[in-house]
């Protein structure tokens, strides 16, 4: 089960920090993002977790608002599978956790 928690949790992290570079790239370039190579590096490993964020939300959500959902969905994720490593580690002892 902690490994699990712990490949979750690493996927989770690995697309909020995707989804957050990709955000901060567009902040600071604004409409000259799309010719960023960068920002679509980012995009790419982003895009999965957009999509599961346009299959989920209703079909009033704005498509230009689906990565802001898709990161409130890791959010949970990550915070889930955290708090089911934490758990986890307690019930077998901290020292098997590291």
């Amino acid at each position: 089960m902690l490994a699990v928690a712990t490949t979750v949790k690493l996927l989770a992290e690995i697309a909020l920090l995707a989804l957050l570079g990709q955000w901060v790239i567009g902040l600071l370039s604004g409409q000259a993002r799309e010719r960023n190579p960068f920002y679509r590096v980012l995009q790419l490993i982003a895009r999965p977790w957009v999509k599961a964020a346009r299959w989920i939300s209703p079909a009033f959500v704005l498509d230009r608002h689906l990565p802001l959902v898709a990161f409130a969905v890791l959010l949970l994720i990550w915070g889930g599978a955290a708090i089911l490593k934490v758990s986890t580690c307690l019930q077998i002892g901290i020292a098997l956790c590291k």
